[in-house]
This record gives C-alpha cells, sequence and structure tokens, in this order.
C-alpha cells in the first residue's frame, strides 16, 4: 500500500463523515464539501492503485 492509497482513503472516510454531520444539522454546504472531499479522496486512491499496479507489472533488475 502506498501514500496515496492511504490518504484517499483517509479523505474518503472524512468525506463521509462530513456530509452526515452536515446532514444532521441541516447545513447544506458541510454536505456538499463532504461529498467533494470524498471524490478527491477516491480519485486520489485510484491513482494510488495505477501506481501500485505499474510497480506491481514491472520487471524488476537486478
Amino acid at each position: 500500500m502506498n501514500k496515496d492509497q492511504v490518504k484517499g482513503a483517509t479523505k474518503d472516510a472524512v468525506g463521509v463523515v462530513q456530509e452526515a454531520a452536515g446532514k444532521l444539522v441541516g447545513n447544506k454546504e458541510q454536505q456538499v464539501k463532504g461529498l467533494v472531499k470524498q471524490v478527491k479522496g477516491e480519485a486520489q486512491k485510484a491513482y494510488g492503485d495505477a501506481k501500485e499496479a505499474l510497480k506491481d507489472a514491472t520487471p524488476r533488475r537486478r
């Protein structure tokens, strides 16, 4: 697991909490900010997944 995967998953989780908190208090702005964080987190995690897949597919030289 690389840093982009970890940071992306963390942003996604924080976004879920922020969206839920916004719903709870009726704050649409916080809901939207939470959704945006989720999208950014998912994108960063996907980037990390791609980096990891590329690293695994690249033959290592000795």
